[in-house]
């Protein structure tokens, strides 16, 4: 048997296609099914059953229409609670597929209906296991996105299935998890490309720790989480539409003017270094990078109408890909093109907004011509970690709301990487603020004297 891993990086997770040559089976598929469809045909092989692991929540699923376009069996876990038709997998169901089979492992932990799959050979032996958002590589599914009343529960759960996996399947099984390489939806860091039941019995905090010291790191580990999850459960369980790759509508540069007055989401997706040095003023600069997706969604509020700016088609065409994996569908249209040509002006003429861009090295040479403004838009776990000596800290999903906290005037913006603090000041740069960004690695901010480990105590 072959198993191919089909790797979604902006959102840390990964699908899977597994064959004996002439028939697969799809884990786990992301909205945008195109890349299991031109695998299936270059594999030549017919997928049999689509397995999800549980109800996803931080994508839509493709799921449902890889089944209707392929004719495969849809399988879902028992007690999923879900709107369309679908094969149920209880716990020791096995499901037939060519010379292999998948056993269901009932593992509630990220969720409550949550199911394992074990892959057993013609000869009944099991060579690996989809574990989705259960056991992960060092690490487990977080265990808060049911309910904070469910938590506890499902966190005791979890350290229970893992357990389960560890006792019934062969130290050589492979592990094949959904999240843990980026998601949010991994309860602490993972680590590793490819592990083993065995290897994880001694590393990973399930399998190592007593139950109540695993319950208790993995609850102090738990922080916000995306706000576009609320939206995954409830259209994963409606059913997704087809996906929708097309490109947008164009829409001409007096039009996106016209949607940002009348308070639309315009957003531009050009690299931060451009959006600084030029951008129309009150869009969004989201750089289209790996991390696009996660923090568009967490910001955006669903159903505004959302427009794009983007140098090609191509970039647009790429982001479009991304939204639809978070379920933002309807775009209201794209504009592409040089951004001055789309503008109808530069900055020098007033058409075009712009700020500076500095790093840790110039903020630091600032500090001593004065006192300055310095924002921390990281989370709160890495704000804990240190910050900027005397920095204001509001995490950037916060900051639209907590807007006003931020003084007037003359504002240094950084985060881990200089992304987020990308987004957070074109949130910030509006008229009576001179915004500069600090596009830099925190790392950096240690060699610079600017790092200490209590930036909130003076």
């Amino acid at each position: 048997m072959d198993i191919v891993t089909i790797e979604t990086t902006s959102l840390g997770d990964r699908s899977y296609l597994a064959t004996d040559g002439t028939t697969a089976v799809v884990v786990d598929p992301q909205r945008d099914i195109d890349r299991v469809l031109d695998l299936l045909e270059r594999l030549g092989v017919d997928v049999s059953l689509v397995l999800e692991t549980h109800v996803h929540n931080d994508y839509v699923t493709g799921g449902l229409e890889l089944a209707q376009r392929t004719g495969a069996r849809y399988v879902l876990p028992a007690d999923s609670h879900v709107e369309f038709d679908h094969t149920p997998a209880g716990d020791g169901d096995v499901l037939e597929a060519g010379a292999f089979a998948v056993r269901a492992i009932h593992t509630p932990g990220h969720t409550h209906h949550h199911t394992s799959y074990a892959l057993q050979n013609g000869e009944g032996v099991v060579e690996a296991v989809f574990t989705g958002g259960s056991l992960l590589f060092g690490s487990t599914g977080r265990t808060d996105l049911v309910s904070p009343e469910d938590t506890v529960g499902l966190t005791h759960d979890q350290f229970r299935s893992a357990r389960r996996l560890a006792a019934e399947l062969p130290a050589s099984t492979a592990v094949y998890p959904t999240h843990g390489f980026g998601s949010f939806c991994s309860a602490t860091p993972t680590s590793g490309d490819s592990s083993t039941i065995g290897e994880q019995a001694t590393t990973n905090p399930a399998l190592t720790q007593a139950e109540t010291d695993y319950v208790q790191t993995l609850l102090d580990g738990l922080d916000a989480y995306p706000a576009y999850y609320a939206h995954m459960g409830p259209a994963n369980r409606r059913g997704p539409d087809p996906v929708d790759l097309s490109m947008p509508a164009p829409v001409e540069p007096d039009q996106v003017r016209r949607r940002i007055a009348g308070g639309e989401w315009v957003v531009d997706l050009r690299e931060r270094n451009a959006f600084a040095a030029g951008h129309l003023a009150g869009s969004y600069g989201f750089e289209l990078s790996d991390n696009f997706v996660t923090y568009l969604g967490w910001l955006y509020h669903y159903g505004t109408p959302l427009t794009l700016i983007g140098q090609s088609e191509e970039q647009v065409l790429a982001a479009r890909r991304e939204l639809a994996r978070i379920g933002i569908d309807h775009l209201a249209g794209a504009a592409t093109g040089d951004i001055e040509a789309i503008a109808g002006g530069t900055v020098a003429d007033g058409a075009l907004r712009g700020y500076r861009v500095s790093d840790f090295a110039g903020l630091a040479e600032r500090t001593r011509q004065g006192p300055v403004q310095v924002l921390d838009a990281r989370r709160r776990d890495e704000r804990a970690g240190g910050g900027v000596r005397g920095s204001q800290h509001i995490p950037l999903h916060e900051l639209a709301e907590r807007i006003e906290e931020v003084p007037t005037g003359e504002v240094w913006v950084y985060c881990g990487s200089g992304y987020r603090a990308s987004v957070a000041a074109s949130v910030l740069d509006r008229p009576g603020r001179d915004v500069v960004l600090v596009n830099d690695s925190y790392s950096a901010a240690a060699d610079a004297g600017l790092a200490v480990p209590h930036p909130d105590q003076g």
